[in-house]
């Protein structure tokens, strides 16, 4: 593909709406092992096609392996001029059918897909049903045991604010503080699907599914509503209970000052009602 070279004072950043599948790759972010498939080795691959140079992706948050995403933002620098919609369709035409590319936009060169953020907002899903699903198999986390959304969404609240999430951190976390800012957590049904919505200005790493535990395990009886909190307390994650399935989890949103005009979308997924 041919296009226009541009001088290293005017090289284009663009910006891109990522949605995936997170259930077939190992994670989202490229690892020395040539045996694995990510997120994005894929994405960059296909990108530096449709480019006719090597691309090299930065992106808002690198999801786990198994984890998906409706919202997730990357951004690269192109070196020859194109249409923001070659982008788009150039590169779907070449992506493997569990990534989509859903916008593109020329952005300016202060513009960081990871450290311009302002927040983050994450989706966890379970399937509350005695029978598992099959179509929607690696898309939700089944649990069989009636829920109770309503005792799920008080204990939410008592993790709201800044906090030390030294209890909710995976053992191999690599941030310098556990100290985040919870916005919102919530937690609401639609039908055989409850729903936990949590936005922070960060995460650490396990930090949704180590708090999806947490509230299944009083969803379901086992502890009470009190527990969230003598959890975020005790500053011990053998404390907290289990690492919430992969499959349930996805990154929906990611917000950014409105001066970079990113446009905004659905958060997802499609088999929600919103």
């Amino acid at each position: 593909m041919t296009g226009s070279s541009l001088s290293p004072a005017d090289a284009s950043r663009i910006a891109l709406g990522i949605e995936y599948n997170g259930s077939c790759f190992n994670g989202y972010q490229a690892q020395k092992n040539d045996s694995v498939i990510t997120i994005q080795e894929s994405l960059e691959s296909a990108l530096s096609e449709v480019a006719n140079h090597p691309v090299t992706l930065h992106c808002a948050g690198r999801t786990d392996a198994g984890v998906h995403a409706t919202g997730q933002v990357v951004h690269f620098d192109a070196q020859f001029a194109r249409p923001e919609s070659a982008w788009l369709r150039g590169a779907n035409a070449i992506l493997p059918p569990t990534i989509s590319i859903c916008w593109s936009r020329q952005v300016s060169s202060d513009f960081h897909a990871r450290f311009s953020a302002t927040s983050r907002r994450y989706r966890y899903i379970f399937y509350n049903n005695k029978v598992k699903p099959a179509i929607l198999s690696n898309l939700v986390t089944h649990h069989y045991r009636i829920l109770d959304e309503k005792a799920m969404h008080e204990a939410a609240q008592l993790l709201l604010g800044e906090n030390d999430f030294t209890s909710f951190r995976g053992a191999a976390c690599q941030s310098s503080t556990p100290m985040r800012n919870m916005m919102q957590l919530s937690v609401t049904r639609q039908g055989d699907f409850v729903i936990m919505e949590v936005t922070a200005n960060a995460f650490l790493l396990h930090m949704v599914r180590n708090i999806a535990g947490v509230l299944q395990a009083i969803g379901a009886g086992m502890k009470p509503v009190e527990w969230a909190a003598e959890v975020l307390a005790s500053k011990n994650r053998k404390l907290a209970g289990v690492t919430a399935h992969a499959d349930g989890l996805y990154l929906v949103k990611v917000t950014y000052p409105e001066h970079f005009g990113l446009p905004e979308s659905a958060p997802g997924p499609a088999f929600l009602r919103s």
